[in-house]
């Protein structure tokens, strides 16, 4: 079962080698991991995505990676109202007969072309998870070359 986790950490070395190491300890899969530093920058927030058996496990985790002095402040959002988003640049195979038809086909998914070249475009997207496969599997048959995807980043809904 897919959960997302969103961490406040030490902005410290080591702290996230502990935080990952418990996840292995565990043997639980991390699909995606993002993490930045926050405010004054003595603490980083981190955004996983991981896959367990259940709901129990997934707080026996939680519990057990709160127990850490670095980590600050850590919730499973998965059941809550939340908000997802994912970058991810993809380039595509691009003859100039075909770029036209590019462009049309990536602005539905408000994705925008950041860079252009003699044989391939770069196209940048923002969005659900899904909205970022989806638009893989619409670019595909042009020759997709290259992918880099951020991770997910994620916060709770704002009351009210």
């Amino acid at each position: 079962m897919r959960r997302v986790l969103t961490c406040l950490l030490s902005n410290n070395p080591g702290v996230l080698n502990r935080f990952t190491g418990t996840l292995t300890r565990r043997q639980v899969n991390i699909d995606s991991i993002s993490i930045s530093p926050v405010g004054d920058k003595s603490a980083s927030r981190v955004t996983a995505v991981i896959y367990l058996d259940d709901t129990a496990a997934a707080k026996q985790l939680v519990a057990q990676l709160n127990k850490q002095i670095d980590v600050l402040e850590i919730h499973d959002i998965t059941e809550q109202p939340h908000i997802e988003r994912e970058l991810a640049l993809i380039r595509v195979n691009a003859a100039t007969n075909k770029r036209a038809e590019l462009f049309a086909m990536v602005q539905p998914f408000r994705a925008d072309v950041v860079d252009v070249a003699l044989d391939s475009l770069m196209i940048q997207i923002t969005g659900s998870r899904e909205k970022v496969n989806a638009l893989l599997r619409v670019v595909q048959p042009y020759g997709v070359t290259q992918v880099v995807r951020t991770g997910v980043a994620g916060f709770t809904r704002a009351e009210g």
